[in-house]
């Protein structure tokens, strides 16, 4: 099963979007990075000038001592409380984030005397105003990330309005109708013209080419059945003369056979090359289970030099739509094929519903690499003269009509034959 395809339209959206989405985290990620790095530097300063500031006190005064503020704390090793347990072991340089008494702080440590001392800065206040604003900016990202979706779809709405339109009037054509042609939107690119021509151009090639068909077939149909009518005529009349020779008699009924079956290729040939919808208006009402019997009545004859019987099972009352020569060629040819391809033994013709005829002879029957070569390539193996209409044409009539064509066999045990005329 196929799944279903997504539009341009959508195809675009999802593109800008996801490109729009992917940029704002660049930016947002790059942001980061560079407030960090700032925010580095800035601790570095104002920690390094807080510090220098100390090392001179200490050095014109050396028993003052650092008055601690509610911000900023100074640990030396050498104090009674000496360095909390987060700041021990730090080498010198600036940290940020850590935790002392509970409270974050950044801290610069250093190397005086020989001893570590750590300058800490409580940025508690700061942490929180730098957490609303990234909740500021997260926001703001993704109003601006809204804004924007809105205006590319509307963009690209108006950007591919034309060529739905035109895709639209693409979907209306109708194979049965002539003389259609594509509307050119109005807002449509230079592009979307030169395919809106293309497409209107080949349209009108096509309805010539589907008028020169008609023409062909109806004059196919009147020029080929007449002489082929004269030719079954003249050997009937011939036929019903006294005193014909046996081996005349022969002849002429081997004309008038291979008249026939001239007449129901040709029929056969003609409907392939119709169009479905126009062959509908041929069909009938065909009551298969009445037309049966009379087909196997026609190919009794075949069956007079071989020790063969045809027998036709009890058969249900079934009807079908569809033209009857093509009904009766299609299950006679079937039905030749069958006895051409036994010797002896009983011939089955059986009816099931939904109209599905099956036949079974006792045949030669097809090897599978036959029976790969007929579903693979719509022909019969073998070299052997079957006569009349091969398998692989019944096989796309059927295919053209909506017909199934099921050939089981096994090789020198027969072969059964199911035409499912049912759809």
């Amino acid at each position: 099963m196929t799944a279903a395809r997504s539009g341009l339209r959508r195809r675009i959206l999802v593109g800008l979007f996801g490109y729009v989405v992917v940029l704002t985290i660049a930016v947002i990620v790059h942001g980061v990075i560079v407030n960090e790095h700032a925010e580095q530097l800035v601790w570095q300063t104002l920690l390094d000038s807080e510090m220098d500031h100390l090392v001179e006190l200490r050095q014109r005064d050396p028993h003052s001592s650092w008055a601690n503020t509610s911000r900023m704390s100074v640990y030396d090793s050498r104090t009674p409380g000496g360095l909390p347990a987060s700041l021990r072991g730090l080498a010198p340089g600036v940290y940020d984030d850590l935790i002392v008494d509970g409270v974050e702080h950044v801290a610069l440590v250093r190397e005086i005397d020989g001893r570590p001392v750590v300058l800490a800065l409580d940025i508690t206040d700061l942490e929180e105003r730098e957490f609303e604003m990234g909740l500021t900016i997260a926001a703001s990202a993704l109003t601006l990330i809204a804004l924007l979706g809105v205006a590319i779809a509307w963009s690209v709405s108006r950007l591919v309005q034309p060529l739905r339109d035109m895709a639209d009037s693409i979907a209306k054509l109708r194979p049965d109708q002539t003389g259609q042609q594509i509307a050119i939107p109005a807002r449509a690119s230079s592009e979307l013209v030169v395919i809106a021509d293309s497409l209107n151009d080949y349209l009108r090639r096509n309805d010539r080419f589907v008028e020169r068909e008609r023409v062909f077939i109806d004059s196919a149909s009147h020029e080929l059945r007449t002489p082929i009518a004269v030719i079954g005529g003249a050997t009937e009349i011939a036929l019903q003369q006294p005193g014909l020779p046996e081996a005349a008699r022969n002849q002429l009924a081997r004309i008038q056979r291979t008249a026939g079956e001239v007449e129901q290729l040709i029929s056969l040939l003609l409907v392939l090359a119709k169009d479905p919808a126009r062959l509908a208006r041929s069909n009938e009402q065909v009551e298969l289970d009445q037309l049966l019997p009379e087909i196997v009545e026609d190919h009794l004859h075949l069956t007079r030099d071989k020790d063969l019987r045809l027998e036709v099972a009890a058969l249900p009352h079934s009807e079908i739509v569809a033209p009857v020569p093509i009904v009766q060629a299609a299950i006679g040819n079937l039905l030749r094929n069958a006895i051409e391809n036994s010797d002896r033994g009983l011939i089955s013709v059986r009816l099931e519903s939904p109209a599905t005829v099956i036949i079974e002879d006792p045949g030669h029957g097809m090897s599978p690499e036959e029976i790969a070569a007929f579903y693979a390539k719509q022909a019969r193996g073998g070299g052997r003269d079957r006569g009349g209409i091969g398998l692989d044409l019944i096989s796309r009539l059927c295919k053209h009509l909506g017909w199934r064509l099921e050939i089981t066999s096994l090789e020198g045990r027969g072969t059964t034959t199911i035409l499912r005329l049912g759809g």
